[in-house]
This record gives C-alpha cells, sequence and structure tokens, in this order.
C-alpha cells in the first residue's frame, strides 16, 4: 500500500528560540524536523534582528540612521541595502496615508523625551520643533538604491521606529526559509509574521492584546498562516507628565504625541514591514480620517476606540466580523 504524505513527512518538534534585541526580545516558535541546525538558526536569527538594530536605532550613535541624521544637507551618504529598502517602503507608505506616517519626526520624539536627547519634555526643543516648516519626506529625502546611497534635502531628523521592528521580523521570516523551516512564527514586540501555519495543518494563533495601561490581558485570538500582523497602541510605551498621559507615537501634523480616541491599530498585511507602518499611521490619523484611509486602501485593521461606555470595535477585511 503507497504511504500517505502524513506518513512520508518527517516528524516536526516544537523548539522556542529567543533573545535580547531593540530594548526588547526577539522570539521564534518553529515545528522543527531533524533537519533544522538549531544552534546555528538561534544565531542567524539572532543576527538578523541585531543587524537592522544596528543599522536604524536613534539610539546607536554608530548607527547607519544616526550617521544619515548627522550628515550635512545635500551631502550623499552610503547605507546599506536593508536600510534602503525601509526608507523606500516608509516614504510610500508616508505618501498613501498623507503624511499619517512620518519619519521625519525625530526632533519630535528627542523634545518630547522619547528619544536619545531626553528622557522628558523640553519646552524649548518642542516650539522649535513646532516652529519649524513640515517637510513632506520625499522633499526631504531622496534615495539612490542602485548606487547604495540617499542624502538629506532639508535638515530632517528620521526616526525609523514606526516601521524598523516589523522589517526585523521579515528578515527573521527570512532566515527561517534559509534554513528550510516551513513551519514557523517569528516575532518582536507586537509585530509578528507565520511561515506557513503550524505543522499539524492549523494556522498559528496570536493574541490581541487589550489596551490596558500597566497590564498584559488578551482581549481576542488572531490566526496567522502565511501573514504579519502588527498593533500600535496609546498604552504600552508612554511619559506620565503631571496627570497627563503622552504616547510614544508622534503626531507630526500637530507637532505632538498622538491624542485621538484610538486606543490600538492592529493591522494584516504580506510583510510586518507594511503592517508595522500603516498601524502606526492608522493610529496617528485617528478614528474617522483614519478608517477612512484603511478603507481607500483596503487595509484589514482593527480599531479600538476609548468611548465613555467602554471600548468600542470598528473591523475591517477579515476583522470585520469582530
Amino acid at each position: 500500500m503507497p504511504k500517505t504524505s502524513s506518513e512520508t513527512a518527517a516528524p516536526c518538534t516544537r523548539i522556542a528560540l529567543h533573545g535580547p534585541t531593540m530594548g526588547t526580545r526577539w522570539s521564534a516558535s518553529v515545528d522543527a524536523d531533524g533537519a533544522v541546525n538549531q544552534e546555528a538558526l538561534r544565531r542567524d536569527l539572532a543576527f538578523a534582528a541585531q543587524q537592522v538594530d544596528m543599522q536604524m536605532s536613534p539610539w546607536k550613535p554608530e548607527s547607519d540612521l544616526v550617521r544619515l541624521n548627522r550628515a550635512p544637507v545635500d551631502t550623499w551618504v552610503d547605507l546599506p541595502p536593508e536600510m534602503l529598502e525601509v526608507l523606500a517602503c516608509a516614504m510610500d507608505i508616508h505618501r498613501q496615508s498623507a503624511g499619517a506616517f512620518d519619519p521625519c519626526v525625530g526632533a519630535l520624539v528627542d523634545a518630547w523625551g522619547f528619544g536619545a536627547a531626553r528622557d522628558a519634555p523640553d519646552a524649548a526643543a518642542i516650539q522649535a520643533a513646532r516652529q519649524a516648516v513640515p517637510i513632506p519626506m520625499h522633499k526631504g529625502l531622496e534615495l539612490d538604491r542602485p548606487a547604495g546611497r540617499a542624502r538629506k534635502r532639508a535638515p530632517v531628523q528620521l526616526d525609523l521606529c514606526g516601521i524598523a521592528k516589523g522589517y526585523a521580523v521579515d528578515r527573521m521570516a527570512a532566515v527561517l526559509r534559509q534554513h528550510g523551516v516551513r513551519h514557523a512564527l517569528a516575532a518582536l514586540d507586537g509585530e509578528l509574521r507565520a511561515v506557513g501555519g503550524q505543522a499539524s495543518g492549523v494556522p498559528w494563533a496570536v493574541a490581541l492584546e487589550s489596551p490596558d495601561v500597566g497590564r498584559r490581558a488578551a482581549r481576542g485570538v488572531i490566526e496567522l498562516e502565511d501573514l504579519a500582523v502588527a498593533t500600535s497602541g496609546d498604552y504600552r510605551h508612554y511619559l506620565k507628565v503631571g496627570d497627563a498621559h503622552l504616547a510614544h507615537t508622534m503626531d507630526a501634523r500637530r507637532a505632538a504625541p498622538v491624542n485621538n480616541a484610538v486606543a490600538s491599530v492592529t493591522v494584516l498585511a504580506r510583510t510586518c514591514m507594511e503592517a508595522d507602518a500603516w498601524a502606526t499611521a492608522l493610529l496617528v490619523a485617528g478614528p474617522g480620517e483614519g478608517l477612512a484611509l484603511a478603507q481607500r486602501r483596503g487595509l484589514e485593521a482593527l480599531f479600538l476606540l476609548r468611548r465613555p461606555e467602554g471600548l468600542v470595535e470598528l473591523g475591517l477585511g477579515r476583522f470585520a466580523a469582530s
């Protein structure tokens, strides 16, 4: 009798790999067969996450991002292809979102105490950032990907924290495939990407976090199979200044932290880089503009809105049934 596919398939073992990066931790749940070299896989996953951090961190003085920010206007700066890929995607989503996603907020991030420059808001720096003439990303930055370089066309300060973690997860997914892994879930903070489904044939179950300050609790479950998800919100990274609760995400149009009714936005996308950037854009855009933007762009998104009666869910795509 011929053997079935389940009889010929190599048995898989669930392994959990993880390590520190970007002020948090990367992780990967892998259904691996005996051909997978676990130590080599762990090493390469850690390198993938660390490489993105070394290139795009605003906190590391030697990073490529800091080099670009410090370079004089109209001076070409050689950059690695990975960072140019992220900058190109960031520029595209900046345009598509009408500026809601804006990586040119580095000065605002520092002024409000979320960057490397200071750990509390600075009134003079905030005023200076507000008085600066807003510059669209496509006018403030020029990319030359064939030559591997970029230059600022205006004195902008870039911050890629709204997209770099998602890209790091994509790099981890690529490493998993290079090692022959067909069933895995890569994660970094609130960004995740599934490589296939579980070896058992069911999708990966991912908890949708409730946007509660000071505690972690699941509000629901998302199923992923060859899909990425990212969440942006006002509840995890913030500063308390008196009675004010300042979210870490900047609204460049107001030159201030996001301050609207959106507690969190979760986005599904083909890549985690896109999901990460769009989640940030929709959080900034707010409940009305953000929902309309997501509808125009055909995004699958879930908004959790703070209302007097409690949290209200608004979903699009696969979230519409929520």
